[in-house]
């Protein structure tokens, strides 16, 4: 636990001095939000149908945008190769890169989504299913994404491949959350797509991890 602490409060310190580096993903989400009614339309009944999607598409860009400095300056200064050779298991170092990571970024997506929802007219009583859709829903993409990040981190343009290899991972979490948000605005239920939205958050803190410290183990071998 003390290692894990350790690597998740360097990354969070590094990550605030680097501002840029966790700001440009909130500036393109907002961007993107602010763009959208003036391609699409400025109808308010347009944005409010169209809102929960708008919104988890920017998400989701915004997420891939950082996926590729997750690994790549450790890598290049030596860092990842320490943090292998630690006693402590290299999943469990990457969880906290990753949870530090998501905090720098999919947690501020989510601080920023009710001034989104805002700007796209969704209802009030819609904007807490969509900030919890994506408090769970961008920490998934962000620990799917990670795996993409450790396969190409030795790659000089690597993180051109990193949506390409996890997209099709990502179409799920934004179907349903995408579904709970207009189910929302419907006044449907919303618990089915919430229940499976934890599924895969679980299912992803299992595995992620896993998958994300085996590819840098085999990265490291290979060179």
């Amino acid at each position: 636990m003390s290692a894990f602490t350790a690597v998740l409060v360097r990354d969070l310190r590094i990550g605030l001095r680097q501002g840029g580096g966790w700001l440009n993903p909130l500036v393109f989400f907002l961007m993107v939000i602010a763009l959208i009614p003036l391609a699409v339309s400025p109808a308010p009944d347009k944005l409010r149908e169209l809102a929960g999607g708008i919104i988890w598409i920017a998400a989701l860009l915004a997420v891939l945008l950082a996926m590729d400095g997750l690994f790549r300056s450790d890598f290049d200064d030596g860092t990842l190769e320490q943090l292998s050779l630690h006693s402590a298991p290299l999943a469990w170092l990457v969880l906290a890169k990753i949870i530090a990571h998501w905090l720098l970024t999919g947690l501020c997506l989510t601080l920023l989504a009710p001034l989104a929802a805002l700007l796209l007219n969704l209802p009030a009583h819609a904007i807490g299913v969509l900030c919890l859709s994506l408090l769970m829903g961008t920490l998934t993409l962000s620990l799917i994404s990670a795996i993409g990040a450790a396969l190409t981190v030795s790659l000089r343009r690597g993180g051109l491949l990193v949506p390409l290899i996890t997209l099709p991972l990502h179409i799920p979490v934004l179907i349903f959350a995408t579904a709970a948000v207009q189910a929302s605005v419907a006044g449907q239920p919303v618990s089915g797509f919430m229940a499976l939205l934890a599924a895969f958050l679980l299912l992803a803190l299992m595995i992620a991890p896993i998958a994300s410290a085996a590819a840098i183990g085999l990265t490291q071998s290979i060179d």
